[in-house]
């Protein structure tokens, strides 16, 4: 969604753009394009690995691109380094990027069997081995449940408490053999994709940095300045959705009939009152944008 995140991202040529998930570099590449020779961008990612491979995609662009390895919760320590201050637009694109499951070193993937990991952080403790052979039965059925909106969460969940009686489940192939073995063959890709992004999503806490990178945002961005988000399943989308209603109310709703409602000073303008979703084309060149809503605000 290239065109569709340029046209609702960018308000000045001169401005500083964040991406905040920098991934293998294609929308910062982007923007920069479409910006003058002052404007700049400041690309984050989590994924050192990441930050590496956009450095080399992007350093024709010399001192007008900042990398910083860093996860979005922390989006504002992250422009201090930069002495950035304010910026023009920040960009979310969710979830696991093209560049993290295409390399199987990650553990993203059920689509090859390799080592369970899934985080974003290498340095990080907690993988996606711990939960699957860590975790107690209740807290791998909220996970999967919750998470990955999955059905048959309770059954893959005693699955998978079942098989690590007998071995430790170590490689995203062992993992997809065990929901298979619920779900069967007419069901497994979803389910398998429902129960991978479940893990993922438990195993780098995505929702509640999620939450906290949007806030800041808020903060971050300038006056008519705007915050664009690309997300792909419900759980993400509901919490974009949420914050900005929040961010641009006008009143907060009493809760009882006789006291009235509270007026407030609104912070966000919204400027997709719907979705903003793939073109067909764009759904049949890339499948992995099938799932995609885009969602814009603009700072008052």
């Amino acid at each position: 969604m290239v065109r569709e995140v340029l046209e609702h991202l960018l308000t000045r040529t001169d401005g500083v753009y964040v991406d905040a998930t920098l991934g293998g570099g294609g929308h910062a590449e982007a923007i920069l394009e479409r910006l003058d020779k002052n404007g700049k961008l400041i690309g984050l990612d989590a994924d050192v690995d990441a930050i590496k491979s956009a450095g080399e995609r992007l350093k024709g662009y010399g001192d007008r691109v900042t990398l910083v390895n860093e996860n979005f919760k922390n989006l504002r320590a992250a422009l201090t380094a930069p002495g950035v201050k304010e910026v023009s637009g920040v960009l979310f694109d969710l979830g696991v990027s093209s560049f993290q499951l295409d390399e199987a070193s990650k553990g993203f993937s059920f689509r090859a069997d390799e080592r369970l990991d899934m985080r974003m952080n290498r340095s990080q403790a907690l993988d996606a081995q711990a939960v699957v052979n860590t975790y107690d039965e209740q807290r791998l059925i909220e996970i999967i449940k919750f998470y990955g909106e999955e059905r048959n969460a309770k059954r893959i969940a005693r699955a998978i408490m079942h098989v690590r009686e007998k071995q430790k489940i170590e490689t995203t192939g062992q993992l997809a053999d065990v929901v298979e073995a619920v779900t069967g063959n007419r069901f497994r890709t979803k389910s398998l994709a429902r129960v991978f992004q479940a893990i993922r999503i438990e195993v780098n806490n995505e929702l509640e940095h999620l939450q906290q990178a949007l806030l800041e945002a808020v903060e971050t961005v300038e006056r008519n300045g705007r915050i664009v988000v690309i997300s792909y399943h419900s759980l993400e989308d509901r919490i974009v959705k949420q914050m900005f209603k929040t961010e641009s109310a006008t009143t907060i709703p009493s809760a009882h009939k006789l006291v009235p409602d509270t007026r407030v000073s609104p912070r966000l303008s919204v400027v997709t009152k719907k979705p903003v979703v793939p073109t067909d084309i764009e759904q049949a060149e890339n499948p992995r944008a099938r799932s995609a809503k885009m969602r814009a605000a603009e700072k008052l």
